[in-house]
């Protein structure tokens, strides 16, 4: 028998995963669990991600396109007279409200790279990647500053089950921005 073409298959494995992830975390996801989920046969998780590291790298890859995505379409940076910390505040606020659970999948995926150094280069390329944009606006030793207190906050507020506080943020990001327009660094 042929073997039939399925080019979305991959694809249904990487969201699959993601949904595993989601009900039962990291610890509950297994090429079984992601076949099963993904109703796929066992031998095509295997054969697209050889080792469980490997899709979470992939979905973790995927998770940092939702917020990427954000930025995109918010086009935080298209006016240069825009208040950035206010930009920027709202559109973690956008961020969070498309649900918590979305959010600290996220964020369990981001904080596996700790103890899985194969998910490192991908939980730095989306620091890189934000702080890139945001050196857009400000010097790079800021962008790096604000990169560090939105992931702060956000997981501040989900660490303690606290709300996000977007004028909180806002008045945060300030104090960063000033800091490095202050220190003569070309920052806003």
């Amino acid at each position: 028998m042929a073997r039939r073409y399925d080019p979305e298959r991959r694809q249904r494995i990487i969201d699959a995963a993601l949904r595993v992830a989601g009900e039962k975390g990291i610890a509950g996801l297994s090429h079984r669990s992601v076949a099963a989920e993904a109703d796929v046969p066992l031998g095509s998780t295997t054969y697209h991600f050889k080792t469980l590291d490997d899709l979470l790298v992939a979905a973790l890859r995927q998770a940092n396109e939702g917020f990427a995505q954000l930025v995109r379409e918010r086009g935080v940076l298209a006016d240069p007279d825009a208040d950035l910390a206010a930009e920027l505040a709202a559109l973690l606020g956008e961020w969070a409200a498309r649900g918590r659970e979305g959010v600290e999948l996220e964020y369990e995926l981001y904080l596996a790279a700790l103890r899985r150094p194969a998910l490192r280069p991908v939980a730095a390329e989306w620091c890189e990647g934000v702080g890139a944009v945001l050196r857009e606006r400000t010097d790079p030793a800021t962008a790096r500053g604000l990169v560090a207190l939105m992931d702060g906050i956000c997981l501040q507020a989900l660490l303690t089950g606290g709300e996000y506080d977007e004028a909180y943020t806002r008045e945060m990001l300030g104090r960063v921005l000033s800091a490095g327009a202050g220190s003569g660094s070309g920052g806003r």
